[in-house]
This record gives C-alpha cells, structure tokens and sequence, in this order.
C-alpha cells in the first residue's frame, strides 16, 4: 500500500494533469445554428440560454425544426430572416391572402419588443362594419388614395367569399390602415374586435401591384442589431454561437464542445469530431505502482 505522503502526491499529480478552464456551465444542447432551413444567428437563437436574452420570449425553434414568432396575440411561423437589412418576415395562419380569406385574430408587438414594423408593410382591414371606428371621418385612419387601389386588388380575388362577399364587392368595407396615424412601429395593436373588422392581411412587397395573387403576404419586421458586440464577434470567430447563462443573463460563448466559456471557444475542445493523437507518455513508478500518463492533443478532421 503506498504511504500517506505518496498518496497525497497521487492526488496531486492527478490535479495537474488536469487543463485549467474558465468554464461556466454545461451547454444548452438546444443551441444550434439552424432551425429547419433557416439560419439563426445572434442575437437569435434556437432554446433559452441561446442568442440574446431580450430576444428569447420571441423567437423560438419547436421540436420540428419550426422557427416561431410569439407574441401577446399568437405564435407566428418565420418564413425568412435577411440578416443584411435586420428584416424577418412572419405569417399568421388565419391571415388572409388573395387565394384564401377567413375570420382573422388579432396582431399586437409590445412596447418593450425590440422589433418594429417595417414602413413598407401595408395592414389592410377586410369586411369591416360601416360603423367600424376605422371609418370615423375625424379620424382619418384609412388610405383613401392608393389604398383604393390595394382594396380593389384584394376584394377582386376569389377568396373573398371566405368572409361572406362576392368577388368585385364595394370596397367600402376594407380600410388601407395609414402608418402615419395608425400607430405603427413599437407598441402597436391590431385590435379587430374593437375595430369591428372580420379579417386583415399584410402586404409586404408587391410583386405586380396589378396582379394581387403576385403579392407578398406577410409582416414584415425589423429587429435591433446594436446587441452584436465584440465579445460575440469573438466567440463566433472562433466557432461558438453567442449566449448567456446564470441567473444575471451574462453572455457566454456556446462551444461544439460541449461547454460554455466567457470568452471565446479557442482552447476548449473546439470539435469533437476531431482525431484523438498520443504525443507524450510518461512513465514512472511510486509505492510500488506503475502510474502512466499522457498528454493528448486534438486534431480537427
């Protein structure tokens, strides 16, 4: 048996053979970079702990690889995100479009939301009761200039007989919302209950203004970018993705590894994928006992 000093010197052995680490915490195995087809880079991401914290009430990866879009009114599939203008476009399932009409819900961002809507986007209210308070003449919330036109398109498509009109209807129930006086931008509440509206669509780029089966249905937003930080660009240069942990929400560098550091991915098993090579063995005798030790370098495929 080896004595209690050569134990003692085991242990401490043991202890160097042990690489130093600034580590935080294991990963958040829901941290990818990827969710279906769409890439998602900071300040997204795909679980909590993952991207910006201001952003993960938000966004959000399912299970089958949907990127949604949550909000106080709904979920919202992403169809893309364009990460050179800070632009993602969402659909809501019972919006309608010039091929399929239907009762509609309610859209709303939060004043704390770091997304805005984006000026090109045109809200359009469909069906709505001549007393809707959208039609008060002191108001003056509807686009009766090129906005007739957009009401034109929309009730000449066939799907307006989802909500109960003939195709070619009057157009005096649909409303081009105004972005000048709507309230668009942060905090804005798309209320069509209150605003006595069966329906509204979102169209935010006309392919041919004169074909509306052309349009492009959906809400366009912009995001702010000012969290993307050199902390991040580090990480990223060194092939983490950008986080936070603990209870504070302080960034962390999310490595393939396995591990989260503070600073950067360098020096943290960057792949394991890579090739395992013996370098050095060492061997030596104590107590009686063959110790044998190595130091182990990764090579990346």
């Amino acid at each position: 048996m080896p004595s209690a000093s050569e134990t003692l010197l085991l242990t401490t052995i043991f202890l160097l053979l042990i690489p130093p680490s600034h580590t935080t915490s294991s990963i958040n195995n829901t941290c990818r970079d990827t969710c279906g087809t769409i890439p998602v880079k900071f300040p997204f991401g795909t679980g909590f702990g993952c991207g910006h914290p201001d952003f993960v009430r938000y966004i959000k990866c399912t299970d089958l690889d949907t990127l949604q879009f949550i909000t106080g009114t709904g979920i919202y599939a992403i169809s893309s995100i364009d990460y050179t203008s800070n632009t993602i476009i969402v659909t809501d399932p019972l919006m309608s479009t010039c091929s399929s009409m239907q009762n509609s819900g309610s859209f709303s961002l939060d004043k704390a939301s770091p997304f805005t809507i984006r000026e090109e986007n045109i809200f359009v209210l469909l069906g709505c009761s001549t007393t809707s308070p959208v039609f008060d003449p002191s108001e003056d919330l509807c686009d009766t200039g090129s906005g007739s036109r957009v009401c034109r398109g929309l009730y000449s498509c066939k799907g307006v007989s989802g909500i109960g009109l003939q195709q070619n209807a009057p157009i005096s129930t649909c409303c081009v919302y105004d972005d000048s006086v709507a309230g668009f931008g942060s905090g804005y509440a798309l209320d069509l209950p209150k605003l006595q509206c069966s329906s509204y669509t979102s169209v935010y780029e006309f392919g041919d203004e004169g074909d509306p089966m052309k349009w492009r249905f959906g809400i366009s937003l912009q995001y702010n970018d000012s969290y993307y930080t050199k902390p991040c660009k580090d990480c990223e240069a060194s092939g983490g993705l950008c986080g936070f942990a603990g209870l504070d929400q302080s960034f962390a560098c999310i490595c393939r590894s396995g591990m989260n550091t503070t600073t950067n991915c360098f020096g943290q098993g960057y792949a394991w994928s890579g090739t395992l090579e013996l370098k050095v063995q060492t061997k030596t005798i104590i107590g009686g006992f063959l110790l044998s030790w190595a130091l182990l370098f990764v090579r990346s495929n």
